[in-house]
């Protein structure tokens, strides 16, 4: 399925945003508007950053599998 049809479904859900130029980043998708992604992105500390991703710049967007809970000793 084309990433495009994907991120109605993702939006307030953490993903992996594969970039065209072999790059990639993560954070919660907060908007799909005017061509763009908006994703809030960890920065450092208690920083966050509402970055915007242009869709020409974007190859594929993939939502977080979950997480089982498995204790590790």
């Amino acid at each position: 399925m084309p990433w495009q049809h994907k991120v109605a479904y993702l939006i307030g859900q953490p993903v992996g945003i594969s970039l065209s130029n072999g790059q990639g980043t993560s954070g919660v998708l907060c908007d799909v508007s005017d061509g763009k992604l908006l994703v809030i992105e960890y920065l450092y500390h208690t920083q966050f950053a509402l970055k915007k991703y242009d869709f020409h710049m974007i190859q594929d967007v993939n939502g977080f599998p979950p997480c089982y809970n498995q204790r590790l000793y």
